[in-house]
Protein backbone atom coordinates (compact mmCIF):
# COMPACT_ATOMS: atom_id res chain seq x y z
CA UNK A 1 0.00 0.00 0.00
CA UNK A 2 1.25 3.81 -0.21
CA UNK A 3 2.73 4.74 2.54
CA UNK A 4 5.28 6.77 4.53
CA UNK A 5 5.41 3.67 7.31
CA UNK A 6 8.03 1.25 5.37
CA UNK A 7 6.90 -1.44 7.84
CA UNK A 8 3.32 -2.07 9.86
CA UNK A 9 3.34 -5.29 11.96
CA UNK A 10 0.36 -6.34 13.80
CA UNK A 11 -0.63 -9.54 15.35
CA UNK A 12 0.47 -12.05 17.87
CA UNK A 13 4.37 -11.31 17.39
CA UNK A 14 7.28 -10.39 20.25
CA UNK A 15 10.29 -8.40 19.79
CA UNK A 16 12.32 -11.66 17.77
CA UNK A 17 9.48 -11.61 15.00
CA UNK A 18 9.27 -7.76 14.46
CA UNK A 19 12.96 -8.38 14.05
CA UNK A 20 12.94 -11.22 11.95
CA UNK A 21 10.16 -9.27 9.71
CA UNK A 22 12.20 -6.09 9.61
CA UNK A 23 15.69 -8.15 8.30
CA UNK A 24 13.08 -9.81 5.39
CA UNK A 25 12.35 -6.46 3.90
CA UNK A 26 15.61 -5.01 4.39
CA UNK A 27 17.23 -8.32 2.80
CA UNK A 28 14.20 -8.39 0.17
CA UNK A 29 14.99 -4.83 -1.15
CA UNK A 30 19.00 -5.01 -1.20
CA UNK A 31 18.63 -7.81 -3.17
CA UNK A 32 15.25 -6.39 -5.57
CA UNK A 33 17.60 -6.64 -8.97
CA UNK A 34 18.62 -10.13 -8.34
CA UNK A 35 14.84 -11.02 -7.65
CA UNK A 36 13.69 -9.62 -11.02
CA UNK A 37 11.62 -6.93 -8.75
CA UNK A 38 10.80 -3.33 -10.31
CA UNK A 39 12.83 -1.21 -7.37
CA UNK A 40 10.32 1.49 -8.12
CA UNK A 41 7.70 -0.68 -6.62
CA UNK A 42 9.69 -0.40 -3.61
CA UNK A 43 9.25 3.37 -3.34
CA UNK A 44 6.73 5.09 -0.72
CA UNK A 45 5.47 1.64 -0.61
CA UNK A 46 4.27 0.32 3.30
CA UNK A 47 4.03 -3.30 3.61
CA UNK A 48 1.61 -4.83 6.44
CA UNK A 49 2.16 -7.92 8.21
CA UNK A 50 0.09 -9.34 10.51
CA UNK A 51 0.69 -12.85 12.00
CA UNK A 52 -2.79 -14.02 13.40
CA UNK A 53 -2.70 -14.05 17.19
CA UNK A 54 -3.49 -18.00 17.86
CA UNK A 55 -3.08 -19.95 21.06
CA UNK A 56 1.01 -19.48 21.40
CA UNK A 57 2.19 -16.12 21.15
CA UNK A 58 5.22 -16.41 18.24
CA UNK A 59 7.90 -14.75 19.35
CA UNK A 60 10.83 -17.67 18.40
CA UNK A 61 13.46 -16.80 15.46
CA UNK A 62 11.89 -18.91 13.23
CA UNK A 63 9.89 -16.82 10.79
CA UNK A 64 12.64 -15.01 8.90
CA UNK A 65 12.43 -17.38 6.19
CA UNK A 66 8.98 -17.04 5.79
CA UNK A 67 8.34 -13.73 6.10
CA UNK A 68 11.43 -13.03 3.14
CA UNK A 69 9.55 -16.05 1.08
CA UNK A 70 5.60 -14.30 1.29
CA UNK A 71 7.38 -10.46 0.02
CA UNK A 72 9.39 -12.06 -2.55
CA UNK A 73 5.98 -13.81 -3.45
CA UNK A 74 4.02 -10.56 -3.36
CA UNK A 75 6.38 -8.50 -5.30
CA UNK A 76 7.58 -10.44 -7.59
CA UNK A 77 3.82 -12.31 -8.36
CA UNK A 78 5.48 -15.93 -8.27
CA UNK A 79 2.67 -18.37 -5.96
CA UNK A 80 4.27 -19.90 -2.78
CA UNK A 81 3.98 -23.93 -3.26
CA UNK A 82 0.91 -24.85 -1.37
CA UNK A 83 3.08 -28.03 -0.06
CA UNK A 84 5.86 -26.55 1.14
CA UNK A 85 6.03 -25.83 4.78
CA UNK A 86 9.45 -23.90 5.66
CA UNK A 87 11.58 -22.82 9.32
CA UNK A 88 14.58 -20.59 9.63
CA UNK A 89 15.61 -17.11 10.67
CA UNK A 90 17.36 -15.07 8.28
CA UNK A 91 20.75 -12.66 8.32
CA UNK A 92 20.82 -9.70 6.65
CA UNK A 93 23.28 -11.50 4.36
CA UNK A 94 21.08 -13.65 3.50
CA UNK A 95 22.32 -16.90 5.46
CA UNK A 96 19.59 -19.22 7.17
CA UNK A 97 20.34 -20.01 10.70
CA UNK A 98 19.10 -22.79 12.64
CA UNK A 99 15.99 -22.81 14.73
CA UNK A 100 15.06 -24.89 17.79
CA UNK A 101 11.73 -27.05 18.24
CA UNK A 102 12.34 -28.59 14.86
CA UNK A 103 10.29 -31.90 15.68
CA UNK A 104 7.69 -30.02 16.44
CA UNK A 105 7.51 -27.74 13.50
CA UNK A 106 7.78 -30.73 11.21
CA UNK A 107 4.65 -32.80 12.84
CA UNK A 108 2.62 -29.47 12.23
CA UNK A 109 3.50 -29.27 9.16
CA UNK A 110 3.03 -33.28 8.77
CA UNK A 111 -0.56 -32.94 10.38
CA UNK A 112 -1.26 -30.06 8.00
CA UNK A 113 -1.12 -32.05 5.09
CA UNK A 114 2.49 -30.54 3.51
CA UNK A 115 4.98 -32.95 1.32
CA UNK A 116 7.87 -30.91 1.27
CA UNK A 117 9.89 -28.57 4.18
CA UNK A 118 12.32 -26.36 4.52
CA UNK A 119 14.44 -26.23 7.48
CA UNK A 120 18.11 -24.62 8.32
CA UNK A 121 21.15 -26.97 7.18
CA UNK A 122 22.45 -26.73 10.71
CA UNK A 123 19.23 -28.42 11.91
CA UNK A 124 19.84 -31.79 9.81
CA UNK A 125 20.72 -33.52 12.27
CA UNK A 126 17.41 -32.67 14.12
CA UNK A 127 15.44 -34.88 12.11
CA UNK A 128 16.97 -38.09 13.90
CA UNK A 129 14.01 -36.67 16.58
CA UNK A 130 11.03 -37.19 14.04
CA UNK A 131 9.53 -40.60 13.69
CA UNK A 132 10.43 -42.47 11.16
CA UNK A 133 7.42 -42.61 9.91
CA UNK A 134 6.72 -39.01 9.59
CA UNK A 135 10.26 -38.47 8.01
CA UNK A 136 9.52 -41.21 5.22
CA UNK A 137 6.27 -38.80 4.09
CA UNK A 138 7.82 -35.81 4.33
CA UNK A 139 10.83 -34.56 1.60
CA UNK A 140 13.37 -32.14 3.42
CA UNK A 141 15.41 -29.83 1.85
CA UNK A 142 18.24 -28.10 3.97
CA UNK A 143 19.17 -24.91 3.06
CA UNK A 144 22.00 -22.43 3.76
CA UNK A 145 20.98 -19.67 2.00
CA UNK A 146 17.10 -17.47 1.28
CA UNK A 147 18.14 -18.09 -2.65
CA UNK A 148 18.16 -21.86 -2.18
CA UNK A 149 14.73 -21.51 0.09
CA UNK A 150 13.13 -19.50 -2.64
CA UNK A 151 14.21 -21.53 -5.09
CA UNK A 152 11.93 -24.15 -3.44
CA UNK A 153 9.10 -22.19 -1.77
CA UNK A 154 8.21 -20.58 -4.79
CA UNK A 155 6.36 -21.23 -8.20
CA UNK A 156 8.73 -21.03 -11.10
CA UNK A 157 8.63 -17.45 -12.97
CA UNK A 158 5.96 -17.99 -15.67
CA UNK A 159 5.44 -13.87 -16.70
CA UNK A 160 3.32 -13.39 -13.49
CA UNK A 161 2.08 -10.61 -12.78
CA UNK A 162 4.32 -8.63 -10.25
CA UNK A 163 3.39 -6.00 -8.22
CA UNK A 164 4.13 -2.40 -9.73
Amino acid sequence: MQGDEPLRLTGQLGDVMKESAQIALSWVKSHASELDIDESALDDRAFHVHVPAGAIPKDGPSAGITITTALVSLLTGRAVRHTVGMTGEVTLQGRVLPIGGLKQKVLAAHAAGLTDVVIPERNRADLEDVPEDVREQLAFHPVLSVDEALDIALEPVLHAHALS
